[in-house]
């Protein structure tokens, strides 16, 4: 019997419908054996979740009120910038300075480094931090943690961005913001800032795309540098960084789920024994 030979079309067509039909069922069956099930704290962590993207969406787009994510706006490009100037490092690059723009941009410049890893980088890079900071956004200690961390990165970030005004101002008001938050009831509120931080950082890599490459084409986009040295639209290239975007957030769902079980007062009684304050 002769071999049944496809086309590369038709093997994309298999594929897609072997995912439709039946990686639902695979997940439902994961989920379960993984004993998966939503609990209270983890509830109003999911519904917190759910408020601050629809906050989100209404103040990016409203005229003059979308002010108000400007701190954020500016915090979560300094992410951005960050991850690039990571990238440029583990690939054998220089960083020499980052600056941050009042009008929500930014620029980190470097010498050296791996193109291919470090373009990508600025929105993957910050698409991986909102996913830990909503990981670590389901429970009181593990924000504590996180805020430790953010602030390690953030002195990094304030060595590169040290000759400019706007970067060292927005570093300083963000680790102003953590350290008080910590000192609130135990750093319960610390969370939900940690959550808000998290969720914006994932959303921001999604809604700068679509601004950039598909409500108005920017040339000095990262997607559009990336088109230009590797092949492909800029649009495309930004579809694909808006996918992984959304799907590390939802991983960062998935796992925060997964591993903080506790009640809302068991991580009362345990922040209060890690690292407390009042």
């Amino acid at each position: 019997m002769a071999p049944i030979l496809y086309t590369r079309s038709e093997m994309a067509y298999l594929a897609r419908r072997a995912a439709i039909t039946f990686g639902p069922a695979i997940i439902k069956t994961h989920l379960t054996t993984r004993g998966l099930t939503v609990r209270g704290a983890q509830g109003v962590t999911l519904g917190v979740i759910a408020a601050y993207i629809v906050l989100i969406a209404i103040l990016w787009n409203i005229p003059y009120v979308r002010y108000i994510l400007w701190p954020f706006k500016m915090l979560v490009i300094a992410f951005h910038e960050f991850s690039h100037a990571l990238a440029a490092i583990c690939t054998g690059g220089r960083v020499d300075s980052i600056s941050l723009h009042p009008h929500e941009g930014g620029v980190t410049h470097m010498r050296g480094g791996n193109s291919a890893i470090t373009l990508p980088a600025g929105y993957l890079g910050s698409s991986l931090i909102g996913m830990l900071l909503t990981f670590c956004g389901f429970d009181i200690v593990a924000s504590k943690v996180a805020s430790i961390v953010l602030g390690v990165c953030f002195l990094f970030t304030l060595w590169w961005g040290k000759k400019d005004w706007l970067t060292v101002g927005t570093i300083l008001a963000a680790v102003g913001l953590l350290v008080g938050f910590w000192f609130i009831a135990h750093a319960e509120p610390l969370r939900y800032l940690v959550l808000f931080i998290g969720v914006m950082s994932s959303l921001y890599s999604v809604w700068d795309i679509c601004d950039d490459l598909i409500l108005r084409k920017v040339n000095g986009s990262d997607a559009s540098q990336f088109a230009k040295r590797y092949g492909g639209s800029s649009q495309c290239w930004g579809v694909v960084w808006s996918i992984v975007s959304v799907l590390f957030m939802a991983a960062g769902i998935v796992a925060g789920i997964a591993a903080f079980p506790e009640t809302g007062a068991q991580q009362k009684n345990d922040s209060e024994h890690f690292a407390p304050t009042m």
